[in-house]
């Protein structure tokens, strides 16, 4: 009975030594990841308040001894950073939220009907995924700077010798219209993750409104719209972060009123006008501060909705 009573309790304290273990490996594990994740961010903001002296210091790593706001100053200064934000929320923020709600309904299509040209459709959004903006930048601007609609206002031109097809490139309606029809940045990808979740909402919902006399649009709006929060909430965070740090098309399409990540990109130039000269501490300190304050709006939005975030990906399960 000693022998039994004392094997028992080297089991349990095996097992509890073996427990405490692992949580103690998988807690120092996830501080590892934490420290990894974020140290770009705590660099960002340690940097952004050093003097030049504090990066002299060989003592001071993270915390200056003293702190300085002159750098963040400057960024604001350097990306005009009022006329910034309204540039980013005129083209890039209301094309994302036509792009959220256009490929919703074009995803609850592709989810839920069956019609001839199915299969064509989905290998075209597959295309839409792994075709880089970059391969079609040319025609789109082509198309861009002659506006045409079916080849409808090319042909008004040759039997009339009237040209009317409008030159949009410079105007926000090059960045609005690709959101309208599901083609803008990355609906490839929104649609994908629309089309997963509506294909696992129950069918006999749809089917108790179409018997109460809904049609499509009502049946969308009433039944599918309601009941996709937790997607909604992925597809918005996925949207806003693409569409804030996009550079490349505004670049493409517009001449002047940059949005904010174009100033970005061209940091160095507009710091050269405050002789702030590329490899000094102070461009450190002041590029840091100029992405901290980029980054902070959306940083912001997703701590709000971290909760939600982290929820809806483990139910819109991105799966076959």
């Amino acid at each position: 009975m000693r022998l039994k009573r004392k094997s028992v309790t080297q089991k349990k304290l095996i097992s509890r030594t073996a427990n405490l273990s692992y949580s103690v490996f998988r807690f120092a594990l996830l501080i590892a990841i934490g420290y990894i994740v974020i140290y770009p961010v705590i660099y960002m903001i340690s940097s952004s308040v050093k003097t030049s002296a504090a990066f002299a210091d060989p003592s001071i790593i993270y915390i200056p001894k003293e702190a300085t706001l002159e750098y963040y100053s400057i960024a604001v200064k350097a990306l005009n950073y009022g006329n910034s934000i309204l540039s980013t929320l005129k083209y890039e923020i209301v094309s994302a939220v036509i792009e959220i709600l256009v490929c919703s309904f074009i995803a609850y299509g592709l989810a839920r009907f069956r019609f001839k040209g199915k299969k064509f459709f989905n290998f075209i959004l597959v295309l839409t995924i792994l075709i880089p903006t970059q391969m079609i930048i040319i025609p789109m601007m082509t198309n861009y700077s002659q506006l045409d609609i079916l080849g409808i206002f090319g042909l008004f031109d040759k039997l009339t010798g009237i040209d009317i097809r409008p030159n949009i490139l410079g105007t926000a309606w090059t960045f609005y219209l690709p959101s309208l029809f599901g083609v803008g940045l990355r609906s490839g990808i929104l649609i994908y993750i629309y089309v997963q979740f509506f294909k696992g909402l129950p069918k006999e919902l749809e089917e108790a409104a179409w018997i109460d006399g809904a049609g499509l649009f009502r049946t969308f709006i009433s039944i599918a719209v309601p009941s996709s929060s937790v997607v909604y909430t992925t597809v918005t965070l996925f949207a806003l972060i693409w569409h804030w740090n996009d550079y490349y098309l505004s670049i493409m399409y517009l001449s002047s009123d940059f949005p904010m990540a174009v100033k970005i990109y061209d940091i160095d130039t507009l710091l050269n006008a405050y002789n702030i000269w590329q490899g000094s501490n102070a461009a450190i300190s002041a590029k840091c501060a100029c992405c901290f304050i980029f980054i902070l709006p959306m940083l912001i939005l997703y701590l709000l909705l971290q909760r939600k975030f982290v929820q809806s990906i483990d139910r819109v399960g991105i799966t076959g």
